[in-house]
């Protein structure tokens, strides 16, 4: 019965439950039987939050300490069970999303009614839709082809929004969108259109978070410190330089040069530092430091701070992941957009969802005193890119395979979906990460799922 009627609603959005993540059935009966296994919180270091990352969380979200710690908590546990329906759903997924002040209820969406009962057991809200995540990435990526031409600059940002099941166009007039849904040969149906005045810019003017300078002018921000074998440095945004391009530090000490470095089309470069410079697993706050324990990328929905050497620390949420953005030098596509805010000087800086890595700052608009939106390039496809290690508490986990043998091996960026072997068991990833000791796939049920 509830199937039939799901159907003859498929048109619309149908929210089947509404539990709270905290109370996810099958997860604490599962850690009661294995104790020994971390929880998806202990994995990505929740309880070691940082006190001035809580403190801009009770700030800007107006939370205690104590929801804040919450609300990372469950937003950990979302993104494990978003990654493991992500697979049991296949081609049926049509993206996930968590929402709560602290709770972090998790949504996920689906194009067959007949999944509701499988993502409901795993308590979370069942949303069936019209078109699958698939169908939708694949109507962006045809949009940022015909956007190539002048028409994208009158349509300057284009994400999937799992929230609305749509490809959203942001235009000042819809005659602009109109004429890009046409020439890219999309589907009308899988397009929405917002009425907006954004201009996104790259944030030009010039640890995670501190100042460098550029050719001694203009300024940027460290985004992560990194390491490429013996090579020390930090990844950061690609506007702010070409390779070649000197930097010194935010004490305007000689510091290194630029190693390579993609914008448009992405937005993401790493500097290579002399030996004076040391990389370390932190990130500016205030006076103090914030801790990076990994890469596992937050979902939509969760809460996310930003450092930059101009506006300090701020905190918002994810809004869209894979985002399309026309900056006035061309469109760069794969990005997250972001309630954070951020202005000149800002970019390169670090985004982290508690101790994870989310990205590096690219640009957006509005500013720090009345509020925009701002966009992060992945920390994850940079460092794959790049093939650079993040630096983290848990030390460099240098190449290799993973013991006791199979394909897993430490160092590896993994996305979601990807499998490998490891102890002779076949393990899926549910949310992407770089690879370290102690996020062994038998280790980490929060990052993989055995098949």
């Amino acid at each position: 019965m509830l199937h039939r009627h799901v159907r003859a609603t498929c048109a619309a959005f149908v929210a089947v439950g509404a539990l709270v993540l905290a109370g996810f059935p099958g997860s604490a009966a599962a850690e009661s039987a294995a104790p020994a296994v971390p929880s998806a919180a202990e994995t990505q270091a929740v309880d070691n939050a940082s006190p001035e990352l809580l403190r801009a969380m009770q700030r800007d979200f107006g939370v205690t300490r104590g929801q804040a710690l919450a609300r990372l908590s469950n937003e950990a546990k979302a993104g494990a069970v978003a990654g493991a329906l992500r697979n049991a759903l296949g081609k049926d997924f049509a993206g996930a999303w968590v929402h709560g002040k602290d709770s972090a209820a998790l949504s996920v969406a689906t194009v067959d009614a007949a999944d509701v009962a499988a993502i409901e057991r795993k308590g979370a809200r069942a949303v069936v839709v019209q078109h699958t995540l698939q169908q939708l990435d694949s109507a962006l990526a045809k949009l940022d082809r015909a956007a190539a031409g002048a028409t994208g600059a009158a349509v300057p940002v284009r994400y999937v929004d799992v929230r609305t099941n749509a490809v959203t166009l942001e235009a000042a007039g819809t005659d602009a969108a109109d004429k890009l849904v046409s020439a890219a040969g999309v589907d009308s149906a899988l397009v929405r259109t917002v009425s907006s005045a954004e201009q996104p810019r790259p944030l030009y003017d010039i640890r995670g978070g501190d100042a460098y300078y550029m050719n001694n002018s203009g300024r940027c921000s460290v985004g992560f410190a990194i390491t490429k074998g013996t090579q020390q440095g930090f990844a950061t945004a690609g506007h702010c330089g070409r390779p070649g391009t000197t930097t010194t530090g935010y004490n305007r000490v000689a510091q290194g040069s630029f190693q390579a470095s993609t914008f448009p089309g992405r937005d993401m470069a790493w500097v290579a530092t002399n030996s004076n410079w040391t990389a370390t697993p932190y990130v500016k706050s205030g006076s103090g430091n914030v801790q990076v324990a990994g890469s596992t990328q937050a979902a939509v929905g969760a809460s996310v701070c930003r450092s930059g050497s101009t506006t300090g620390w701020h905190c918002g949420t994810i809004q869209q992941h894979n985002t399309s953005v026309t900056y006035p030098e061309g469109t760069i596509s794969g990005v997250t957009r972001t309630t954070v805010c951020a202005e000149p000087g800002d970019s390169g800086g670090s985004y982290i969802s508690g101790s994870q890595a989310q990205g590096v700052t690219s640009g957006g608009s509005g500013n720090c005193r009345t509020g925009g939106t701002t966009y992060y390039q992945p920390i994850n496809p940079l460092l794959q890119s790049y093939g650079l290690t993040l630096k983290t508490t848990s030390g460099d986990p240098g190449p290799g395979p993973g013991e006791p043998g199979g394909t897993w091996s430490a160092g590896t960026v993994y996305a979601a979906g990807a499998q490998v072997t490891y102890g002779g068991a076949t393990y899926r990833c549910l949310q992407g990460h770089q690879a370290q000791p102690g996020w062994e796939p038998s280790n980490a049920p929060a990052l993989w799922q055995r098949v």
